[in-house]
């Protein structure tokens, strides 16, 4: 389950970004009708005062629901895939706390492009119970995360550095690295992105790793995983603004598995495909 919570956390994550270009549409919807500036358009519509209350409250905080599917492997590293329901609620309080399943962030500091962020959540670990393949390697805990993360937007590209510590589990240090381009055209969003894992020897050694008692109990040979890059990610998706407050978003990811994760007798495919299809509303 954990690789597919993974996944579940960059559809709730990539949701955050529909607030703001469902505001933008909605600005320049009421700037036409009204034939004036998108700048000076009101939007009775989606003004917080109107509704009042709990709804009022929803708007305020930028608060977004929905659901959705995704098809992704079993575990990081499966040759099995399983379709996995996925229902999120995301929130941002204030312009710099974020609120998701997955855990909370905080914006620390905020430039014209540059935005640092502290963050923390959970890690639900893995279960041998997930296949028949893990038999005998016994459970990865669950733990706390603690992490950063440095964005920096120039023009439609989004550079991302994160780093991520488990308390509890696997004890590992992950750090992640990449890209993000997006193009709005019309009442769609085009997004495609890159992005490389590291991760230190305790995670890997956790997740990737053989020991001579595992290996008796489950048949795989040893394996020492080493620390090291584990995975490159490609991205696509497509968002639809079906109106001021409804989208519909798609998306497919392409992980490769590198490095010693590659080499390890728990990996049966190296190339990880899924898919995920969500539907949102925000307030």
């Amino acid at each position: 389950m954990s690789s597919m919570m993974k996944n579940a956390g960059l559809i709730v994550l990539s949701a955050l970004i529909v607030p703001l270009a469902l505001r933008n549409t909605a600005k320049a919807a009421d700037a036409n009708a009204l034939g004036g500036d998108s700048s000076e358009a009101v939007q009775p519509e989606l003004d917080g005062e109107r509704f009042g209350g709990l709804r009022g409250k929803l708007h305020d905080w930028e608060v977004v629901i929905g659901a959705g599917a995704m098809y992704a492997p079993k575990f990081e590293g499966s040759k099995d895939l399983k379709v996995v329901p996925v229902p999120f609620i995301t929130a941002t309080f204030y312009d710099f706390l974020h609120v998701t399943p997955m855990g909370l962030a905080v914006d620390v500091y905020k430039a014209e492009n540059l935005t640092v962020s502290a963050k923390g959540g959970f890690d639900f670990g893995r279960d041998e119970d997930e296949s028949p393949h893990l038999k005998g390697l016994g459970d990865i805990d669950g733990g706390g995360v603690l992490g950063g993360v440095i964005s920096y937007e120039l023009g439609p590209v989004e550079f991302k550095a994160e780093i991520d510590r488990n308390i509890g589990g696997s004890d590992g240090l992950t750090g992640k690295f990449g890209a993000e381009v997006s193009h709005m055209w019309g009442q769609f969003i085009f997004s495609a992105g890159a992005a490389a894992t590291w991760a230190d020897k305790k995670h890997m050694k956790s997740y990737f790793g053989v020991t001579p008692t595992q290996s008796a109990r489950s048949g795989l040979a040893t394996y020492d995983a080493g620390a090291g890059f584990k995975r490159v990610d490609l991205t696509a998706s497509v968002t639809y603004l079906a109106s001021e407050n409804w989208f519909i978003r798609g998306q497919a990811e392409l992980g490769i598995l590198t490095g010693d994760a590659r080499k390890s007798p728990i990996v049966q495919k190296d190339t990880q495909p899924s898919v995920m299809m969500f539907v949102g509303h925000k307030f």
